[in-house]
């Protein structure tokens, strides 16, 4: 059974950082993109960064200098550092995996390109 689980996030102030975690089991990810993407009340689920296998990263514009998305291959884990959180990035945070890795970079903020979602981490930033 394949399990994607989010932890790190949490409660903070502007200006501050969280780092979130996600452990991958029941497969390997290693040969595919993983990705982050959040969603905050009453609105759709965002992208907001990916990863794929050999390294290279997007990040949506509103977090881009922010934020770093990265990945441990042998542990089978991403990681999303958030620096300079401002109250807008307040959200449930979710692991996405399982996305073919050899697409464009705009195939990856498609949520429905991924197969496998972990069940959210709640980021809340305090203005």
């Amino acid at each position: 059974q394949v399990q994607l689980v989010e932890s790190g996030g949490g409660l903070v102030q502007a200006g501050g950082s969280l780092r979130l975690s996600c452990a991958a089991s029941g497969r390997t990810f290693s040969n595919y993109a993983m990705g982050w993407f959040r969603q905050a009340p009453g609105k759709e689920r965002e992208f907001v960064a990916a990863i794929k296998w050999s390294g290279l990263a997007y990040y949506t514009d509103s977090v881009k200098g922010r934020f770093t998305i990265s990945r441990d291959n042998a542990k089978n884990m991403v990681y999303l550092q958030m620096n300079s959180l401002k109250p807008e990035d307040t959200a449930v945070y979710y692991c996405a995996g399982g996305a073919p890795t050899y697409y464009p970079s705009s195939y990856y903020y498609t949520p429905p390109n991924y197969d496998y979602w972990g069940q959210g981490t709640q980021v809340t930033v305090s203005s």
